[in-house]
């Protein structure tokens, strides 16, 4: 498998972890997490791999998101 590959197969265990996470701590929905994860700036920098934040355990990327886009959550 190669860089690349591996980098995003990584990338889509961490979303679906994150999801996951966000619908057990919120109480919510699994398409509701769905919802606020893919509208989120924190999905944006994921996916591009910027800063480094997909390296981040999910659960302190769930709480990122709490905190950074409290506004999602309404």
């Amino acid at each position: 498998m190669d860089g690349n590959k591996l980098e995003n197969f990584y990338k889509e265990n961490l979303e679906e972890r994150i999801m996951s996470y966000l619908a057990e701590v919120e109480n919510i929905s699994y398409e509701r997490s769905l919802e606020i994860y893919y509208g989120s700036r924190l999905a944006k920098k994921i996916q591009e791999g910027r800063e480094g934040i997909q390296y981040l355990d999910y659960k302190v990327l769930v709480d990122i998101l709490k905190e950074t886009e409290p506004e999602l959550f309404y």
